[in-house]
């Protein structure tokens, strides 16, 4: 494998750990990317490696919020940490939507909407949708903690996270703005947002891999390696800013970063 293949999957690891965790759509910037810089791969391999990649950025929450994932200790004895465990069925609810939609539906999906056109006119739409909402939400968050956040509040984020089923949508930012509109304060949106994260991309992961098999070559493991370790370390501080970032702003410039690159996206392709 050359130096400018393995040049390729950095780069598309740099993009996987940046935009999965902002709300501007990694599956829709992956896909651009792709576009431009063309890894030399199979078509079967590199749709699967475009989902799989994030296993590197899921990585990085668990590392990050162990302690608030991992509901099990041992000081002498083991000991369980109940609210943790409430916190993962909480989760798994949330997760049952796109579960069982993409189940049904993913290749369907894929075939009508896994375009440069539909993320394209995605990114444009939910940038409106980000700046109207953080201008006219004015109503003070109800959910100021995890623990707060029920059974029913995490079914309807989860439904919230059906519509990042259309790429360029972003997981993310719709269920952010899910969030948001449900009553929950932007850290409590961004961090529950990330715990979604883990059963969901692992599970359609492990879909991709299955479907794709594991007769790996030499030269793909390589290139899964770098990609996922790279979207680990990006994902590591990515996460880490917009932790901090959200403490201070809203997220309207996401919002009109979004619009912006739908339309230079347009622009581009029209062109070519």
């Amino acid at each position: 494998m050359s130096f400018v293949e393995i040049l390729k999957v950095i780069i598309l690891g740099v993009v996987e750990g940046i935009t999965e965790w902002l709300p501007i759509s990694s599956t829709g910037h992956m896909i651009l990317v792709d576009e431009l810089i063309k890894l030399g791969v199979s078509s079967a391999f590199k749709e699967m490696f475009l989902v799989v990649i994030q296993l590197g950025a899921i990585l990085a929450v668990v590392v990050l919020y162990f302690k608030k994932l991992f509901p099990f200790s041992y000081k002498g004895r083991l000991q369980v940490k109940h609210s943790i465990i409430i916190l993962w069925f909480k989760i798994i609810v949330a997760c049952v939507p796109a579960a069982v939609v993409g189940l049904l539906y993913e290749d369907k999906i894929d075939k009508l909407f896994f375009n440069h056109k539909t993320v394209s006119i995605t990114l444009i739409i939910y940038g409106i949708l980000f700046i109207l909402i953080e201008r006219f939400n004015k109503s003070k968050p109800k959910i100021v903690r995890l623990p707060q956040v029920s059974y029913r509040v995490a079914l309807f984020i989860g439904i919230f996270q059906l519509l990042a089923l259309i790429p360029g949508t972003s997981r993310s930012g719709a269920t952010i703005i899910g969030a948001i509109l449900l009553g929950t304060s932007r850290t409590v949106a961004a961090e529950f947002t990330f715990f979604l994260a883990i059963p969901v991309m692992f599970g359609a992961s492990l879909l991709k891999i299955l479907k794709f098999g594991l007769a790996f070559s030499g030269s793909e493991l390589v290139i899964l390696f770098i990609g996922m370790f790279t979207a680990f370390i990006v994902s590591i501080l990515t996460i880490k800013f917009l932790m901090g970032y959200i403490k201070k702003h809203d997220f309207k410039a996401f919002g009109w970063y979004r619009i912006v690159l739908g339309i230079i996206v347009l622009i581009y392709f029209y062109i070519n």
